[in-house]
């Protein structure tokens, strides 16, 4: 029973979050040094309002690249004008570079990556790539994992917003069976909640740190197989043992 199985990128079959979580820490180490003495600056609180303003961003806009830098400048200026303590040109440019850092990482993959995928082409299944981010960034790591190996360009989609209208257009526009159809992905708000209401399948793979964006409440009642799997390699196992039933 050939099934179609759409596959988020970042988090689910490539590392990313670890590598914003590192640039983060290092934007935290820079504004506790250059605060220092000032109240109420703490690690904590700067964190948090990192944290928020990145959230804001992306809700509006969606995922764009200078948000994450522009996170850190917006953190600085609220502090400094909370504080009194004079901005630098010098730091602002220091912390936009920080933060433009992390989409230079190397691209590596989740264990047993190639392995799941093969799994799952060998069996018949259709494969597809649906990833949120800017086209530029999001080719470019398609690029380095060979991943065209498995997914062609007709069956990769980029969405700067990537939600629920963005999903459900794709499998219109493509003539999904979307009781043949699978979604699998970290996001529970990008990659779960959309693949509930659409009326597909969904596999909610567990990360072991993950972005306090993707965590919502699921209120959606699955009409299909809702699975939380740990590993990659458990995939291809979990849809065989569905569609047999």
């Amino acid at each position: 029973m050939k099934q179609q199985i759409l596959f988020d990128l970042d988090d689910t079959l490539i590392y990313c979050n670890k590598y914003f979580f590192f640039v983060v820490d290092q934007f935290v180490d820079s504004m506790t040094t250059w605060f220092r003495g000032y109240e109420p600056v703490s690690a904590g609180a700067v964190r948090d309002m990192q944290m928020e303003r990145d959230i804001a961003l992306i809700g509006n806009t969606g995922f764009k690249s200078e948000h994450f830098p522009q996170s850190f400048i917006d953190t600085y200026v609220y502090y400094s004008d909370l504080t009194g303590r004079k901005r630098s040109v010098v730091e602002e440019d220091f912390l936009w570079k920080l933060g433009m850092s992390v989409y230079d990482h190397e691209t590596e993959p989740y264990p047993h990556m190639e392995e799941t995928l093969d799994a799952l082409a060998e069996a018949g299944h259709e494969l597809h790539l649906y990833t949120g981010g800017e086209l530029l960034i999001q080719r470019r790591k398609i690029e380095r994992m060979n991943l065209e190996r498995y997914f062609d360009a007709a069956r990769i989609y980029i969405r700067q917003l990537k939600n629920n209208e963005a999903l459900e257009q794709i499998l219109a526009n493509n003539a999904f069976d979307r009781t043949a159809t699978w979604m699998v992905g970290n996001s529970i708000r990008t990659d779960v909640v959309p693949a509930l209401t659409a009326g597909i399948h969904a596999i909610h793979m567990r990360t072991m740190e993950e972005w306090h964006y993707n965590v919502i409440q699921i209120n959606v009642q699955p009409k299909g197989a809702f699975l939380t799997l740990d590993h990659l390699r458990e995939v291809p196992q979990a849809i065989s043992r569905f569609i047999q039933k």
